[in-house]
C-alpha cells in the first residue's frame, strides 16, 4: 500500500476513534512530514525520525509529533500483519520537558469572584450566566453552548460522542435555581440557554472576545480570563475542597488521569501566599 492510502486510512482511523480536528490534523502533519524525510516506515527510520525532530524543534513539538508517530506505528501494526511483527512491542520515546511548578494563566478565586459579582449587580444575567456555567461544572465551552432550559429541570447535560461514549455535566442545584429563575424572568421554558443577537448558538469566539471585554471593564488581568480558565478554576476549586484527582478526571472528561494531575500544581501567587502563612521565623 502506498503511504498517501496509509495516511488516508490513518485519518479515517482517527475520526472514528472521534478525536478533534486539531489533533487529526496535527496527527496528519506528523505523518506526511516523516514520509518526506523516510520513504518507508521501520523502526530504524522512526528512531531516526526522532533525532531530526529533536534537532529542529522545541521539546513539546518533538513530544507532539512523536505521539502522532507511535499511534500512526499502533494503527499500521493493527492493520497489517506484517508491520504488526516489525513493530511488536515497539514505541518511540517522549524527550523530557521540564514542567512548570505553577500556572499563572488561569483566573484566581478572587477575580472570579470580583467578575461575577460585577455582572450580577449590573443586571448582566446573560454573561454571568456565562461565567458561573463554567466555573461551577468545568464544561468546555463548547459544551457549555449545549446546555438548555429542559437540562436544568435534570440537572445535568449528557453528551455522546460519536464512538458512544457518555460525558456528563452536572450542574449545582444553587446554579440551577438561579438559571431557571433566570429563564421564568425572560419568558424562556425550552432551547439554548446561551444565544447570539440573531437567535443562534453564540460561538466560541464571541464568548471569548467578550470576556475580554469584560476583564478589561473591570480591570482584571485578561491573559487570565478566557473560556477555558474557568474550567481550570473548576478543577482546581473541587481538588481543594475536595481532594480526589480520579473524581475530578471523570468530571472534567480526562482520558488519562495523567491529564488531571497539572491541576495539582499551584500558581506563584499560591506559593507565595502559602509560604507568607507557612514561614514566620
Amino acid at each position: 500500500m502506498e503511504n498517501s492510502e496509509w495516511l488516508d486510512r490513518f485519518q479515517d482511523y482517527l475520526i472514528k476513534k472521534d478525536l478533534s480536528k486539531n489533533t487529526i490534523a496535527s496527527y496528519s502533519v506528523s505523518v506526511r512530514l516523516f514520509f518526506r524525510l523516510f520513504s518507508e516506515l521501520t523502526p530504524e527510520n522512526a528512531g531516526l525520525y526522532r533525532s531530526w525532530l529533536v534537532k529542529h524543534y522545541s521539546p513539546a513539538t518533538v513530544n507532539q509529533r512523536i505521539y502522532a508517530i507511535n499511534h500512526f506505528v499502533r494503527f499500521v501494526s493493527e492493520s497489517s500483519e506484517d508491520y504488526g511483527l516489525l513493530f511488536d512491542g515497539y514505541h518511540l520515546n517522549a524527550v523530557r520537558v521540564q514542567q512548570k511548578s505553577f500556572l499563572d494563566s488561569i483566573i484566581s478565586n478572587e477575580d472570579y469572584e470580583l467578575l461575577k459579582n460585577r455582572l450580577k449587580e449590573e443586571e448582566n444575567y446573560f454573561w454571568y450566566f456565562v461565567v458561573r456555567f463554567l466555573a461551577s461544572t468545568g464544561a468546555r465551552v463548547s459544551e457549555l453552548v449545549q446546555i438548555k432550559v429542559e437540562h436544568l429541570r435534570f440537572g445535568y447535560l449528557d453528551l455522546y460522542s460519536k464512538g458512544g461514549k457518555l460525558r456528563r455535566i452536572y450542574f449545582p442545584d444553587n446554579l440551577c435555581l438561579e438559571a431557571v429563575e433566570w429563564c421564568r424572568s425572560m419568558g424562556k421554558t425550552s432551547g439554548f440557554l446561551f444565544l447570539n443577537k440573531n437567535g443562534n448558538r453564540i460561538s466560541a469566539r464571541g464568548i471569548h472576545q467578550q470576556l475580554k471585554y469584560y476583564a478589561r471593564k473591570y480591570g482584571i488581568d485578561p491573559d487570565t480570563v478566557y473560556p477555558h480558565s474557568f474550567r481550570h478554576r473548576f478543577a482546581k476549586n473541587f481538588l481543594l475542597h475536595f481532594n480526589d484527582i480520579s473524581l475530578l478526571a471523570d468530571l472534567m472528561g480526562h482520558e488519562s488521569i495523567e491529564t488531571t494531575r497539572i491541576y495539582l500544581t499551584r500558581s506563584s501567587k499560591e506559593q507565595q501566599k502559602l509560604l507568607d502563612e507557612i514561614i514566620t521565623w
